[in-house]
């Protein structure tokens, strides 16, 4: 990233959830180093803690806000927090999500509900809680982790692909219909976090772990992504970025 890009990053304020660990961590780390203000959301009180006193400690500028964004009233305080301690919100990164995958003949209901509520409703609400105040800034950019398993599907991550397609056809109706604000989906691959932990079978959670030590990017290379959307002037709005292991299909 060249010095004018840092340039655009500093003095933002720009809210994160999913804050706590993996793609989350490595984002905020990667924008407060380019000064930026960050508003750290996760359910990890402790390890939101962390974090913030990490940034804090090298010179940033950091606050963390317990958030679970399957709670409405959560996404809110998160928004509020950003506006009330720094005077406004100019990102929020809807990073927060889960994928315990499974056969959809294990019929793992509740892991399927887990997955809408986190992934489609947390980012609806994160949309909800942040609109009205870029509305009232006449500015602002939503930026949403979602995934290549928007565009293609393997057995077992049926219902994790679909949340993920609805995210994409949320967030391009989303910048169809707001026409001045920006509007941003990052799509990763594999990447080297510990979410493939949450896949209750033995077998296809060993699979898996195998296949993320073999070829998963570090969370760093999705922050990049991130920080390079945020970064470009106010006009340019890039809309999609697909980031995956040159080893993956």
């Amino acid at each position: 990233m060249t010095d004018t890009d840092k340039t655009q990053d500093r003095g933002k304020v720009i809210a994160i959830t999913g804050a706590s660990s993996g793609i989350g961590r490595a984002t905020a780390l990667a924008l407060a180093d380019r000064g930026a203000t960050v508003v750290l959301g996760a359910r990890r009180s402790e390890s939101l803690e962390q974090l913030a006193a990490e940034i804090r400690q090298n010179g940033g500028r950091a606050v963390g806000v317990p958030t679970d964004v399957r709670r409405r009233e959560d996404l809110v305080r998160l928004v509020d927090t950003a506006v009330s301690e720094f005077g406004r919100l100019d990102v929020l990164v809807n990073n927060a999500g889960i994928g315990p995958v499974s056969l959809l003949e294990e019929l793992r209901v509740e892991e399927w509900d887990d997955m809408i509520d986190v992934n489609l409703r947390g980012v609806l609400y994160g949309v909800a809680a942040a609109l009205p105040v870029f509305r009232r800034q006449e500015a602002g950019h939503l930026v949403t982790v979602s995934s290549t398993a928007a565009y293609r599907t393997v057995p077992g991550q049926a219902v994790y692909s679909a949340t993920k397609t609805a995210v994409r056809a949320v967030c391009e109706g989303l910048r169809q219909e707001v026409g001045d604000l920006r509007v941003t989906v990052v799509s990763p691959g594999f990447v080297h976090t510990d979410f493939v932990n949450s896949v209750a079978d033995p077998e296809a959670r060993a699979a898996l772990l195998a296949s993320r030590d073999a070829m998963a990017l570090d969370p760093a290379a999705i922050a990049d992504a991130i920080t390079y959307a945020i970064a470009q002037p106010d006009k340019v709005d890039v809309n999609e970025i697909v980031v995956r292991p040159t080893a993956q299909r």
